[in-house]
């Protein structure tokens, strides 16, 4: 019973001295009390004073306030009274203290540090219309639901982003937070998990202790971590504790390489507020991260020498806060200057709302409301200035404008600086205060950071996790394929699976620089191929950790869980029946379609017809009777390799030229596509690829458990009635041999691996038409973010790169499969193919006909025809059917050549001679 009294009498001392000057101050009445432009302000401190933050910010708050009172352009007249209460760190007693504090009709209050408390007194505040000024940096103080808090300092939400942007930089994926488990810790924690799921990381494990734990729950906790996968830390806790976690943490031994911590903002106050620097305190935290409130270094060396000379200070150097308390010291004279200036009043008033309840001795009725807090807390929400800490103006949030850190690595005997982060440009080496003048860019390129000396003093960066040593073995689960056991199956030996996937992981495995225990297990009911995908989405939903098997990588599949690098390259392929080519007499025809034959020969009997008329007047072999002369033009167009050897003309030998091109070409042509009518294979279905298949109205025969039934469906819209689920490689070959109207398929669409297996098993009684409709590969799915699959990814490279991928690869489907040569489709060549052959040679033998024919015609208009007329008399019976000129030029054009050229030649000398000479007899010679 002593106990239990002497437990309860401090708390009823303090009930009592808060209740005795409130039942004074109710015996006033229910007036109120107000002064324009009184004397003195009363301002009220509430803080923890015997507190890493406390010991820095008291003396700042006394030094500010003589500053304020001592400056005759800010409230000249008015002095601030500081009354200063101290929380203790308990929420009960802060509460007592604030409404002791409210007694004394303050206008304001700065403080407290401790997010817990805030969250008490903001209540009371609300409720009595008085401006918080606080240093607390709980995010969630920031809510509607508390108008009247005002916070002075940088709000944890920043600070937050800014470590998750660490951690993206350095490429970590995963954290553990170690955090204290009250507001401030929690709320903090909560913001850090949504800033590193927005870059694609997450908190692995949140390792929460209670305040004021003992050193041996923390170092249970600890012990309980050090199991766990992930190496980095995020510890997020009081200043006055947080150094127990790294003592114990170097006890565990997890303060050597591999590991990276890094500590939120309390630890640069706990370094900066120390009178000297502990050597074996350093030793603790060689190699931690660390997060600094940023403010201009100019400012804060002025601030430097002030403070040498400040009275009562606790400490010999102070911290952040010291500088954020000074500001809000004159944040709220700037503030009150403003409020008088516009005609403001300090005036209090009863709240009736604030009643005792009956029988109660607290007299909450004595409390009063400050009538113009609303005015005052607007003005502090538009008041900028610059201060110790840099620019003070709020924005919509009321959160300080421009936050910013100092990114620090500790090391030696103190810290440095590596670089900075703001929300204006994010990890930079450059002070923020010079980026504010250009352009705001946060992009990935642009991030940077000095070098850092790791834990472990190496400079090589950890990979930030390890395989977990807390005998857990890794669930791997492997499909229970009942076709193509090749791949992956049941087995009877120790691993319990057996196939070319599972060779192929613990190769890979073998590979990584630490063990990975694992145990493989089946995924199946043995009677029919499981669903890739609801394997997929096991593994993603935490049932295991990882599958291994013949597993494609699709894009759904990839939203949900990381593959490793493809060990196996696959895509779709579609599969139909093939016949052999049955011989026949007329065989040698079937390389040319009907139009190409036609065509062909027509252009024979062309250019033979051309080069005649181009060399018959040139050329003795072009000359004589009919019969010969047709017999030239056969063996012109068909012989012209040997037959162009007696050509003299120059355009006779340009077009023969272009013809034996062409005859070259389709001779060729003719000559390999008549050899793969002969050995080739030939379909036994129209189906030439997946175009004509989509076309088609037929059905289709796809794998049982295999992504491709979806993807025909979803991505190719082909109905789902034509689709055939196949369940063995034994279903494939019936249907395929059944057909369409037998109950079986046209084709099958399939991944590019089981097709090779089928053709060799079945000796190319089918084969592929068209080309991979699809690219993809084969890979081992993880759970998101897992870093097994970079390794991995790694390991497979190597594999690829020492030849032991093939080597696995020839040791279970090493079959003799068929050769490309048997599946190409072969097809008649038509005339689409040589058109333009054909267009190029016609062409040239026009142009030929054209010239010559010009020619011909100039030579002619130089020769007179009436000298003809003297010569050979016309018949009688050809009079009226054409005219004589006609007649002449038909002739002239049989003519040689030679002998025209002669007649021109004479003719133009005897013009120049007589008159009388002027025209000759010309004896004629026969053709």
């Amino acid at each position: 019973m002593e106990a239990q009294v002497l437990k309860i009498l401090p708390v009823f001392l303090l009930v009592c001295v808060m209740w005795v000057p409130i039942l004074v101050k109710g015996s006033t009445g229910n007036g109120s009390v107000s002064s324009s432009r009184p004397r003195v302000i009363n301002v009220g401190a509430l803080f923890t004073m015997n507190s890493v933050i406390g010991r820095s910010a008291k003396p700042a708050l006394a030094a500010a306030v003589d500053e304020v009172n001592s400056n005759t352009k800010v409230l000249p007249g008015i002095k601030l009274n500081l009354i200063l209460h101290d929380t203790n760190c308990s929420g009960f007693l802060g509460t007592v203290e604030a409404l002791q504090l409210m007694e004394n009709d303050v206008v304001a209050a700065i403080g407290p540090q401790s997010s817990g408390i805030a969250h008490v007194i903001s209540h009371v505040v609300n409720e009595l219309r008085v401006p918080l000024l606080s240093l607390a940096t709980d995010p969630t103080l920031s809510a509607l639901q508390y108008p009247y808090f005002l916070r002075t300092t940088q709000s944890d939400y920043f600070q937050m982003y800014a470590i998750a942007n660490l951690v993206e930089y350095y490429g970590w994926k995963e954290v553990i937070s170690i955090f204290v488990d009250d507001d401030y810790g929690r709320n903090g924690i909560a913001i850090l998990g949504d800033a590193l799921a927005k870059r694609r990381a997450k908190i692995s494990y949140k390792a929460a202790f209670t305040p004021g734990a003992p050193k041996s729950d923390i170092n249970d906790l600890l012990v309980g971590v050090n199991l766990m996968e992930s190496r980095v830390y995020v510890v997020h806790v009081n200043p006055d504790s947080g150094l127990t976690i790294f003592s114990v943490a170097k006890n565990l031994g997890m303060m050597s390489s591999g590991y990276v911590w890094i500590a939120t903002d309390w630890l640069p106050s706990v370094l900066d507020s120390s009178e000297s620097v502990d050597p074996e305190t350093m030793d603790l935290l060689q190699g931690v991260f660390a997060l600094r409130h940023h403010t201009p270094d100019d400012l804060k060396r002025s601030f430097t020498t002030r403070w040498k000379s400040l009275k009562d200070k606790g400490t010999l150097n102070f911290n952040s806060y010291a500088l954020y308390a000074y500001d809000s010291v004159w944040l709220l004279a700037h503030a009150l200057d403003t409020f008088f200036n516009e005609g403001g009043n300090i005036s209090f008033s009863y709240d009736p709302e604030l009643r005792d309840a009956n029988g109660s001795a607290l007299h909450l009725s004595a409390l009063r409301s400050f009538d113009e807090g609303e005015k005052l807390l607007q003005i502090l929400l538009t008041t900028n200035f610059t201060g110790l800490s840099g620019q003070i103006q709020f924005d919509q949030e009321k959160n300080l404008v421009h936050p910013a850190y100092d990114v620090l690595n500790i090391g030696g005997t103190g810290s440095r600086t590596i670089g900075y982060w703001s929300n204006y440009s994010g990890l930079t080496s450059i002070a923020p205060e010079i980026l504010y003048a250009k352009p705001s860019n946060t992009s990935t390129s642009n991030q940077h950071l000095n070098d850092v000396i790791w834990p472990g003093e190496t400079m090589t960066k950890p990979r930030g996790w390890v395989f977990p040593n807390n005998g857990k073995a890794l669930r791997i689960v492997v499909p229970n394929r009942i076709s193509y056991k090749e791949f992956v199956s049941k087995d009877k030996g120790p691993l319990g699976v057996r196939g070319y996937c599972i060779d192929i992981f613990e190769a890979a495995v073998n590979l990584l620089p630490y063990p990975v225990p694992h145990t493989y297990m089946l995924y199946g009911d043995g009677v029919r191929n499981p669903s890739y995908n609801a394997l997929v989405n096991d593994v993603a939903q935490n049932k295991y950790d990882a599958a291994v098997g013949d597993v494609t990588i699709v894009t759904n599949r990839t939203r949900i869980v990381d593959f490793t690098q493809p060990y196996m390259e696959s895509g779709l392929v579609v599969v139909v029946p093939v016949k052999k080519m049955k011989s026949s007499a007329w065989a040698f025809l079937r390389p040319f379609s009907w139009q190409m034959w036609c065509v062909t020969g027509s252009f024979f009997i062309l250019v033979g017809a051309v080069v005649w008329i181009l060399e018959h007047r040139m050329n003795e072999d072009f000359r004589g009777p009919p019969m010969q002369q047709l017999n030239t033009i056969r063996c012109v167009s068909s012989n012209g390799i040997h037959a162009g050897e007696n050509i003299v003309s120059t355009l006779g030998r340009f077009v023969m030229i272009l013809w034996l091109f062409v005859v070259l070409i389709i001779n060729s042509s003719y000559t390999a596509s008549l050899t793969s009518i002969l050995t080739v294979q030939q379909l036994s279905s129209r189906i030439e690829g997946i175009d004509s298949l989509i076309s088609s109205n037929e059905p289709i025969g796809v794998q049982d458990g295999s992504f491709v039934y979806n993807y025909l469906v979803d991505e190719v819209n082909i109905a789902s009635s034509r689709l055939r689920i196949l369940k063995s490689q034994e279903d494939y070959t019936k249907a395929l041999h059944q057909g369409p109207n037998n109950g079986g398929v046209a084709a099958i669409v399939d991944e590019l691996p089981y097709i090779e297996l089928l053709l060799a098993s079945t000796k190319c009684e089918f084969r592929t038409v068209g080309q991979e409709f699809t690219k993809s590969g084969w890979g081992f799915a993880f759970q998101r973010d897992s870093p097994l699959a970079v390794d991995l990814s790694t390991s497979i490279l190597q594999l690829s790169e020492n030849g032991d991928l093939q080597k696995i690869h020839d040791k279970w489907l090493s079959h003799s499969g068929c050769s490309q040569s048997n599946v190409a489709d072969v097809d008649r060549l038509s005339l689409n193919s040589f058109w333009g052959l054909f267009l190029i040679c016609g062409i040239s033998c026009f142009l030929a006909l054209m010239l010559f024919f010009f020619r011909v015609l100039r030579q002619y208009r130089r020769y007179s025809p009436d000298i003809e007329e003297k010569v050979i008399e016309e018949p009688e019976s050809s009079k009226g059917k054409c005219p004589s000129h006609c007649v002449s030029f038909k002739k002239f054009v049989d003519r040689k050549e030679k002998e025209v050229k002669e007649k021109l030649k004479r003719k133009s000398s005897d013009s120049k001679g007589p008159a009388s000479q002027s025209s000759d007899g010309i004896p004629t010679s026969p053709p």
